[in-house]
């Protein structure tokens, strides 16, 4: 099951944290016994090691991170691995879009037009400079001082923060994304589908991943696809499994999961159904043409 960190954070009281509208800091410690756990969250977020290491996977990609490093990581759906030696302690900044168009709105230097069908990743490493992690300290002693701090002082330093982010030449990448969001009216729903459609969310929590509401998810989907998101996932989930057993040697219930299934008597009977043959079969008549 996939943990809504974003949920998570923002209701559970153990935590230091400042809570704004449109954003939320959290100071992280995660306990020495969590190794890996799969995650997703419907806001986007800036990640800074205080100590420990971790990575993060997007895309079959790992992020190393260690004590200093910083990322920018899209929504999504994420899975993290953590290394047992130390103690992992974070800062967590999470920003959802209206932050990043208000922001740009705000700082009209910044604003350009970027191509619709640009590739512009999930995650971002972040270049740090003296200055952002000093930065970072100060935020961090404000999350120390929870609600004694007025809420107005703290969107300020954040708002330093993504300066300092975006006039570092070496975070270009961060500048055309926020570009992206400003001149989107709404999430680009095939590109979150697409990304995310091997992901264990509920119909809701792809409504929120895409930035709408159930009913208008389902019919922007509908729109976009001519189908159902149920009848989509399940078609695609099926494509990409017929390419994983195809194309590699994992065995059926690798596929299963990998391909976004859950139970393994149900992926081979939506398999038959679609493809004529069961999964073993379909391979053995494709290797023997």
């Amino acid at each position: 099951m996939l943990v809504d960190i974003y949920t998570y954070f923002k209701q559970h009281p153990r935590y230091n944290k400042l809570i704004g509208d449109d954003y939320l800091f959290v100071e992280y410690k995660c306990p020495i016994n969590v190794e890996e756990f799969g995650l997703w969250t419907e806001s986007h977020l800036i990640t800074y090691v205080i100590s420990g290491r971790k990575d993060w996977i997007a895309d079959s990609t790992v992020y190393k991170l260690t004590a200093g490093d910083s990322l920018f990581i899209r929504k999504g759906v994420y899975s993290t691995k953590q290394y047992l030696e130390e103690e992992y302690c974070v800062i967590l900044f999470f920003l959802n879009d209206d932050f990043i168009k208000k922001f740009i709105a705000e700082n009209s230097s910044f604003s350009n037009k970027t191509d619709p069908h640009k590739n512009l990743g999930q995650v971002f490493p972040i270049h740090p400079t003296e200055t952002f992690q000093s930065l970072i300290v100060s935020i961090f002693h404000y999350l120390k001082q929870k609600e004694s701090i007025p809420q107005s002082l703290v969107e300020l330093k954040f708002k330093e923060l993504l300066f300092n982010i975006i006039l570092n030449p070496d975070n270009t990448g961060i500048l055309d994304f926020f570009n992206a969001v400003s001149n989107a009216i709404k999430s680009n729903l095939r590109d979150v589908m697409m990304r995310n459609f091997r992901s264990d969310l509920s119909m809701i929590e792809f409504a929120r991943l895409c930035g709408r509401s159930l009913s208008s998810f389902k019919r922007d989907f509908y729109i976009q696809f001519r189908t159902t998101p149920s009848k989509w996932l399940k078609s695609k989930r099926l494509d990409y499994a017929e390419t994983l057993l195809l194309g590699t040697s994992m065995n059926i219930n690798e596929i299963c999961y990998e391909s976004g299934f859950k139970n393994n008597s149900h992926f081979i009977r939506a398999f038959k159904n679609k493809f004529n043959l069961p999964p073993r079969q379909f391979k053995d008549q494709y290797l023997a043409t």
